[in-house]
């Protein structure tokens, strides 16, 4: 039950306590035992300091019979008990109209660019269900990136959810940002959270430099924000491109960081309401969390798509900490970067047969194991050399292969298109190998092996 036209006006004072950012209130029940107060309802909150009147935006986040438990965005500071409360009657919204195209927002949904107001567009929930099972369009469309570990290897499908799994101190970001610069997504909605002011700047100028920011609507949550605001980063970027997708049938492609500084605050605000915590501190319901956020990666019938792609840092590079660990069961695979580097051994995505020679070119699943083959022998011929083996001469050469490997794909920088990388592989594999040592379909190598680059291996 939510509240009617005439509720919104009454006003509550009786403030029971103030722990971190949560106020606990109590209000009266009517005749039906109810408060006529719905979770996730949003509040204001008054509070009257030194003469000055302030107002505080808050949202329900527990419901005890008479006791609620409101979520402070702003912080509690200033905040006293003898405050006073009224009810919204609706929870969080985001602005959505074709206007919120280039503009940046807080995770409350304020504008941080200094635009013009939006205060009269149109507004959606922030909080729906997610979609249907039987609406479900099967995947079977790429969204390239121009990233050669990505677009040859392990492609990034229209609906996939799919994290970066990282670590502090690793350039996941930079990643990030040249991934959103270069994809054929129609709309690109990105949502940070926990960001430094370098981070958030960083992206800002990669996307602008790109001429990508015109197509794209930002939500920015910083470390120096608060804390809860961290929670609504998602759910707005996620509710703005499902409509995106499905009133205006667009290709929007989301990114997401980082995952884990998402779960942190959930952690945290789980302590304040004196939750039981479960794995390592966090709350029980964590992978319900996250699985309601990577379900919305959605293709929808008769309309457009939402593909997700998230960073998740994993804390001591432990995989088996509860957010990645959660976060794998729920996606359909992973990109693995260390090193600076996208390593093609733990990277996966699970949906690239989808697109492999059908949406792509024919010979595309022949060169991406055929490359990752020579790439792991390369491997097995570093380890030779490390224990002061004797090198063969294929070694040698398979070890020229993965230094050219590493240099021209593996490297995040690298920026190519799809048929580009396919190219430069078979031109990779003819400057070191002879075509019987490939393994592969004559009538594919007769096709595309650079005829030059044979006859020098030949001469040499």
């Amino acid at each position: 039950m939510s509240l009617n036209s005439s509720q919104w006006l009454v006003r509550y004072s009786r403030i029971l306590e103030i722990v971190g950012d949560i106020v606990k209130l109590e209000v009266p029940l009517n005749d039906q035992g109810q408060s006529g107060v719905c979770f996730g309802d949003l509040a204001i909150i008054e509070s009257e300091s030194s003469g000055h009147l302030g107002s505080f935006l808050a949202q329900v986040i527990l419901l005890e019979q008479s006791h609620i438990s409101l979520q402070v965005f702003s912080g509690t500071k200033g905040l006293s008990t003898h405050s006073s409360i009224r009810f919204l009657g609706h929870s969080m919204e985001a602005v959505f109209s074709p206007h919120i195209l280039g503009r940046i927002f807080t995770g409350t949904g304020a504008a941080l660019d200094h635009g013009p107001s939006l205060a009269d567009e149109p507004k959606v929930a922030i909080d729906g269900p997610t979609v249907n099972p039987a609406r479900r369009v099967l995947a079977s469309k790429m969204i390239r990136t121009n990233v050669p570990m990505i677009d040859v290897f392990n492609c990034l499908v229209e609906s996939q959810k799919i994290p970066i799994f990282s670590v502090a101190g690793e350039p996941y970001n930079t990643l990030l940002a040249q991934i959103g610069a270069n994809a054929d997504a129609d709309i690109l909605v990105f949502g940070g959270i926990g960001l430094t002011f370098d981070d958030y700047y960083a992206f800002r100028g990669a996307f602008d430099e790109a001429g990508v920011l015109a197509k794209t609507v930002m939500y920015i949550h910083q470390g120096s924000d608060p804390v809860v605001e961290a929670l609504l980063i998602p759910d707005m970027a996620l509710a703005v491109a499902e409509r995106f997708a499905v009133e205006e049938g667009k290709r929007v492609l989301v990114l997401l960081t980082d995952m884990t500084a998402y779960a942190d605050a959930l952690k945290e605000v789980g302590i304040a309401l004196e939750h039981v915590p479960s794995n390592r501190g966090y709350i029980g319901d964590l992978y319900s969390q996250l699985a309601k956020r990577y379900e919305r990666a959605c293709d929808y019938q008769g309309a457009g798509s939402v593909t997700i792609l998230s960073v998740t840092t994993m804390p001591g590079g432990d995989v088996t900490h509860p957010v990645p660990d959660n976060t794998g069961y729920i996606t359909e695979g992973q990109f693995y970067l260390h090193d600076g580097v996208i390593d093609p051994f733990g990277s996966l995505s699970r949906l690239k047969q989808h697109v492999i020679g059908k949406e792509t070119r024919e010979d595309h699943g022949q060169i991406m194991n055929t490359m990752i083959r020579f790439y792991a022998a390369s491997e097995e011929a570093a380890q030779k050399q490390a224990m002061s083996f004797d090198l063969s001469e294929y070694d040698k050469r398979l070890l020229a292969f993965g230094a050219q490997f590493r240099e021209r794909f593996m490297d995040i920088s690298a920026s190519m298109p799809l048929e580009a990388a396919l190219d430069l592989s078979w031109s990779t594999l003819a400057e070191h190998f002879q075509p019987d040592e490939l393994l592969m379909k004559q009538a594919l190598v007769d096709k595309y092996l650079p005829k030059k680059a044979i006859a020098e291996v030949e001469n040499s």
